[in-house]
């Protein structure tokens, strides 16, 4: 195990038992689909930003586990619905909730995660909850906006790579920055240490968000659960596809601009693979890593939580690799 999987491990033991604490107050009919999802794991990368930042920002991570919950409240309340929206039958090599309890039952329980999310923080033992729910709905908005700019693009011939990247940051980063943030924010941080983690995250995520782009077209399906080239036969404008569609001239936005069929699906890739679309997406990634990096290394922060952080940073990048 590397010290990055054996820190979110330390910090998935800490957040888990107060996660299902909070999962326990839902309502009886909701804990079964909620409790489907959640048994399919998950990487615990947020709910470690928010302790591992609370103790690099000069606090426990106790102070970060009631951000932590919240920002892994509101991550699989999204996962829940985006299965909905993408039609995903599976998530995480398991039945997605809709496919087991339906449409309507995967909807209310995303909605209960969210709301529960909340709550969570506002009886955190805090004196700073407030600012902490404020930063948790901020993103959540930021993060809705994101997902609702992923789905326009998926009726759109031509997506440029620059609103590609601001829907990333958006659907990705802004949640992904209010986890390294929130736990620093309860342990009450000062200001330039709460920006500086939240910028870590966020950049963070755009690389997070820019190595999944290149695995939902040439992952294999053992490592993410998904079928190979799940994002084109999805017709997703990914940030590899809009690389290729700046590229590749009218032929390649021709081949694009309906979903693939599965069997074109090889060929497509291929196309798109030729136009240079998955090493310039994997440079993207690299530079808003570094960004990251730099982020950490702009405040004081203890060295070991520090360490931590941009060991994590590391592994979650390198997933292609």
């Amino acid at each position: 195990m590397s010290g990055a999987e054996a820190a979110i491990a330390r910090a998935s033991e800490l957040v888990g038992p107060a996660l299902r604490d909070a999962v326990g107050r839902l309502a009886p009919e909701l804990r079964g689909p909620v409790e489907h999802h959640l048994a399919g794991g998950g990487k615990g990368l947020r709910g470690a930003l928010a302790v591992i930042g609370a103790a690099a920002a000069g606090g426990t991570e106790t102070d970060g586990v009631p951000g932590a919950v919240a920002v892994e409240l509101v991550h699989n309340y999204s996962l829940v619905h985006d299965d909905v929206i993408d039609g995903d039958e599976e998530r995480r090599h398991r039945p997605s909730v809709w496919a087991v309890f339906g449409v309507p039952w995967a909807i209310v329980a995303g909605d209960a995660l969210a709301n529960l999310a909340l709550s969570v923080l506002l009886e955190a033992d805090s004196p700073t909850k407030l600012h902490a729910a404020q930063v948790l709905t901020e993103a959540t908005g930021l993060m809705i906006g994101g997902q609702a700019q992923d789905m326009a693009f998926e009726g759109r011939r031509q997506v440029g790579v620059e609103e590609c990247l601001r829907m990333a940051e958006g659907k990705t980063g802004a949640l992904l920055g209010c986890a390294g943030a929130i736990g620093a924010v309860l342990a009450g941080a000062a200001d330039d240490v709460v920006k500086a983690l939240e910028h870590f995250g966020q950049r963070l995520g755009l690389a997070f968000q820019a190595v999944d782009d290149v695995l939902g077209i040439w992952g294999e399906t053992a490592r993410t659960g998904k079928p190979v080239g799940s994002d084109l036969l999805a017709h997703k404008k990914s940030l590899p596809v809009a690389i290729a569609l700046a590229r590749g001239g009218p032929e390649l936005e021709a081949l694009l601009a309906d979903p693939i069929a599965p069997e074109d699906l090889g060929a497509a890739t291929a196309r798109i693979e030729a136009t240079g679309a998955r090493e310039e997406a994997m440079a993207i990634a690299d530079r808003a890593y570094e960004e990251a990096m730099a982020a950490l290394g702009s405040v004081p922060l203890q060295a070991g939580p520090r360490e931590e952080l941009a060991a994590i940073a590391r592994f979650v990048t390198e997933r292609d690799r």
